[in-house]
C-alpha cells in the first residue's frame, strides 16, 4: 500500500535532518537547494534582493546598496517611483540562502549582451559585474499601486527570478501581438516593446476598477514569462 499523507509528513528527527537538511553537492554560483529556496555558493561578491537572505554559512558580510552605487540616473529613478529595487551586497565567502514569501526560484544564465526585463517584484539576485538598469513603464505607472517598474539585466551571468506557482512562457511572433494582466507578467526578452491596451468592453463588463480593464501589448519577437498570481493590486479608477 502507498504510504498515507499522515507517514509521508512524520519523521524521525533523524528523517527529517535527512529529508529536509542542506545539499553538499552544489556545483555552480547559483543552486536550487529546493523549488523556493536559493543557494549562493559565494566567492566574492553577489547582489540579491534586499531582505531576502534566511540563512548562511561561513565569513559573509551583508550591506545595503548605496544610494549612488549603480549611477545619479538610477537614484533619480528610484525617488520617482517611490520604490525602486533595493538590493544588498553580499561579500565574502560561504553559502547563503534566499527566499522571497515562498515562491518559486528560477534561475537563469545570461549569455554574454544578452538582456533579459523583470518585474522589480521578482528579481531574487544577480551576479557581480552584470548591467541592470531600472526601467519605469510610465503609461502603466499610474494604474499600478506604487508604480509599475522593471529591471533590464544583461549579461553574461546568473540570474535568480521569482514566480507564484509554476509559470508559464508565451512566444510572440511578428505579427501576432501577446496581451497579458501587467499583475501577472514577471519578465520579457527579445525586441519586444511593452505598451498599455485597453478593453473597454472588459471594463464595461467588469466594472471600472477591475485590473483586467488594463493590459500589456507585447509585439515583436520574443517571448513573455507569466504567473498564475496578480502580484501588484491596481488602483481603484476615480
Amino acid at each position: 500500500m502507498p504510504p498515507t499523507k499522515e507517514a509521508m509528513s512524520r519523521y524521525t528527527t533523524d528523517q527529517f535532518v535527512a529529508a529536509t537538511g542542506q545539499k553538499d553537492d552544489a556545483h555552480g554560483k547559483f543552486e536550487l537547494e529546493n523549488p523556493y529556496t536559493l543557494e549562493v555558493n559565494l566567492d566574492g561578491r553577489v547582489w540579491c534582493k534586499a531582505g531576502a537572505m534566511i540563512g548562511y554559512v561561513g565569513g559573509v558580510k551583508f550591506t545595503r546598496q548605496g544610494l549612488l552605487e549603480q549611477g545619479l540616473g538610477t537614484l533619480l529613478k528610484k525617488m520617482v517611483t517611490s520604490e525602486g529595487l533595493q538590493l544588498m551586497k553580499m561579500e565574502g565567502r560561504g553559502r547563503v540562502y534566499l527566499a522571497d514569501a515562498g515562491k518559486r526560484v528560477q534561475i537563469l544564465e545570461l549569455a554574454a549582451g544578452e538582456q533579459i526585463f523583470v518585474n522589480g517584484n521578482d528579481l531574487l539576485a544577480l551576479e557581480d559585474g552584470m548591467k541592470y538598469e531600472i526601467k519605469m513603464m510610465r503609461r502603466v505607472a499610474g494604474m499600478a499601486s506604487g508604480g509599475l517598474f522593471n529591471v533590464r539585466v544583461t549579461g553574461p551571468g546568473m540570474i535568480a527570478m521569482t514566480t507564484h506557482y509554476n509559470p508559464i512562457t508565451l512566444l510572440v511572433r511578428p505579427g501576432e501581438p501577446v496581451f497579458t494582466d501587467p499583475n501577472a507578467t514577471v519578465a520579457w526578452a527579445g525586441t519586444l516593446s511593452p505598451d498599455v491596451h485597453v478593453d473597454m468592453n472588459l471594463k464595461t463588463l467588469l466594472g471600472r476598477g477591475s485590473g483586467e480593464t488594463f493590459q500589456l501589448r507585447f509585439q515583436g519577437s520574443g517571448w513573455v514569462v507569466l504567473q498564475p498570481y496578480e502580484e501588484v493590486y491596481m488602483q481603484q479608477s476615480k
